[in-house]
């Protein structure tokens, strides 16, 4: 079903042509803020009426002589100086939601793109040798989110996972690991003992880089593994796969933890690149696009500058010859647009990289890598603050790991879940503590504009009022609650619902739920053309709001015969789509009893 929203920005801009002779016209319709103004607003003839050098409220009129809605709209109306108001009948609001209902185990009467798009989402990018903190949270369940509304929408998603598993650290990994344990024998064999957790190597990385920086023979050995190691010295590159291997068997559990769907297939780590490197340098100074400055290898786009108002350069080679994240990026860009065909490449990555990405565009575009028709977009969020608004550290100053974070909210939720309902069973309240607790902290997340930093807080977030996981997952148990006693009274939702070919919204509250859930759809676009999972939240949440006014002020189970059929299908339907939202697109957990 096309969302009402489209085919009434569709009839006013036609209806705006229509009224100037124009064919550049634009309805700008959104929704009302106010119910006592309507269901929409139309705010485009403001800007119109500017071009044209006419009064906003008398082409206003114009406009809605030549609209034609009658068949969705109650008569339209201009309002101040020259907004157009509309109001949904309500007929055309019962025949939506009985559409939904119809498509309701599929797509809840979502339509797909009629436009779909080849998009790459580079999401997450964890380091090896590197336990996952909270800095990682952000990108990784954005990204996750992002992937999952874009491919409801009927586009094809290729998900990116860009770990970093190159350079020279872990030539220091692997020369530490030959001075702590002598296994030169196991190094000639290539049978390399291995590390139990990510901690240890963690705490090797850590000792290892201290080492480098005060011991000069073994920043040699160091820089000699990684000779070996680039020049694909098999035993170097055997140890090189074993820690990869050792950091992903802590990376993957997180990524099932939390529900974001990233697999082995998905990574394309620096490494992949690797041999792609000298082609990049070479064919941007072939192009004359890159030239040496103080001996390293540059790219100067246009638009720049330094605050001394000079060239800022991208540097993409380094005077010894070594490559940089921005060479990486370069050929891991053109790599999407030539071998992966894309329309779009998403960059979901904190604001502090704003300027490696602008240049890394502005480069691109000026190699003619990327067409004008292809868009790059960094998709940025700001970071994870503590309660005292610095960004969010240990005691002793240290990154907070995601695991441990992630630990501690199933904790609290546990205890939030032994005081509520302290008769179910052990299973049961570590399923739920696990659903509430991991999806607190996402949602969260996703709750707030991601260009803003936010105060992470347990309490308000594991909190059961507001716009909070716990909140959304409440509503739906309560609406699961209804379904459980419409059983022990023998009433058959299903048949009721099956047979359903008109509905009565005659109370307010009623027709407020109705016209919320038909409101799905946009709600999902607007998150998707922004990449702003806080549009989707807000849109679950007031679903929420007018799903508890309405429970508060229409009795469902003892509503009369001519009554109870839609509202058991205002109950299942706001069920379903809360559950699709949560679960579908970002990604967490619902569960029936709370």
């Amino acid at each position: 079903m096309k969302p009402v929203i489209d085919i009434l920005e569709e009839r006013i801009s036609a209806a705006m042509a229509a009224a100037v002779g124009r064919s550049d016209c634009a309805a700008i319709v959104r929704a009302a803020t106010d119910p006592k103004f309507g269901d929409y607003q139309a705010n485009g003839v403001m800007a119109l009426a500017k071009k044209m050098k006419t009064v906003p409220r008398q082409l206003a009129e114009e406009v809605i002589k030549n609209l034609d809605v009658d068949d969705i709209c109650e008569p339209p109306e201009v309002a101040g100086p020259g907004f157009i108001n509309l109001r949904l009948k309500t007929q055309l609001i019962a025949d939506k939601l009985l559409e939904i209902n119809k498509d309701s185990e599929h797509r809840l009467g979502v339509e797909q793109t009629s436009q779909p798009k080849t998009v790459v989402v580079d999401f997450s990018c964890p380091n090896i040798a590197k336990q996952m903190h909270v800095g990682h949270l952000r990108s990784t369940i954005i990204g996750d989110c992002v992937c999952r509304m874009l491919e409801f929408l009927g586009h094809k998603v290729i998900r990116q996972n860009h770990i970093g598993d190159w350079g020279t650290q872990f030539g220091m990994l692997i020369a530490y690991h030959r001075r702590q344990i002598d296994i030169a024998a196991d190094y000639a064999t290539g049978k390399v003992s291995s590390f139990p957790h990510v901690k240890d190597l963690e705490e090797f990385y850590k000792k290892a880089s201290e080492l480098y920086g005060s011991d000069a023979s073994f920043a040699e050995e160091a820089r000699s593994c990684v000779v070996k190691l680039q020049s694909g010295n098999p035993v170097m590159c055997s140890s090189w796969e074993r820690i990869v291997d050792w950091s992903r068997n802590e990376i993957y559990p997180i990524y099932e933890k939390i529900n974001v769907i990233l697999k082995r297939e998905d990574e394309r780590g620096e490494s992949f690149y690797k041999g792609m490197l000298s082609s990049v340098v070479a064919e941007l100074k072939k192009k004359g696009l890159a030239v040496e400055s103080d001996g390293a290898v540059c790219v100067f786009p246009e638009g720049f500058k330094n605050k001394e108002g000079k060239p800022l350069p991208f540097i993409i080679q380094k005077s010894d010859g070594a490559y940089l994240y921005a060479t990486t990026d370069l050929a891991a860009l053109r790599y999407r647009v030539d071998e992966l065909g894309v329309d779009k490449i998403l960059y979901v990555t904190d604001a502090r990289q704003k300027l490696h990405f602008e240049m890394l565009f502005a480069s691109a575009r000026m190699a003619k890598w990327v067409s004008d028709d292809i868009e790059l977009s960094h998709v940025m969020f700001g970071s994870v603050l503590g309660e005292d608004g610095a960004p969010l550290k240990t005691r002793s100053g240290e990154n907070v790991k995601l695991k441990e974070l992630l630990d501690e909210a199933v904790e609290r939720a546990k205890a939030v879940v032994e005081e509520k309902n302290p008769d179910l069973d052990k299973d049961k309240k570590d399923e739920i503590a696990k659903a509430v607790g991991i999806g607190a902290v996402k949602y969260a997340d996703y709750s707030n504009n991601r260009t803003s930093d936010y105060i992470f807080s347990f309490d308000k977030m594991l909190a059961m009022d507001g716009n909070t996981a716990p909140y959304m997952q409440y509503a739906y148990a309560r609406i699961k609650s209804i379904e459980r006693k419409a059983q022990t009274r023998d009433v058959d939702i299903e048949h009721e619902l099956a047979g359903l070919k008109t509905l009565n919204l005659t109370e307010p509250a009623e027709l407020d739920l109705a016209k919320t859930l038909s409101r799905y759809g946009e709600a999902i676009q607007a998150a998707a053309a922004d990449y702003r999972p806080n549009y989707l939240t807000a849109y679950l949440y007031e679903l929420a709001q007018k799903f508890s006014g309405f429970y508060t002020n229409c009795p469902v189970l003892d509503a009369g015969s001519d009554k109870r059929p839609t509202r058991l299908l205002l109950c299942d339907l706001t069920a379903k789509t809360i559950k699709h939202g949560l679960s579908e697109l970002l990604g967490i957990e619902v569960v029936e009893q709370m």
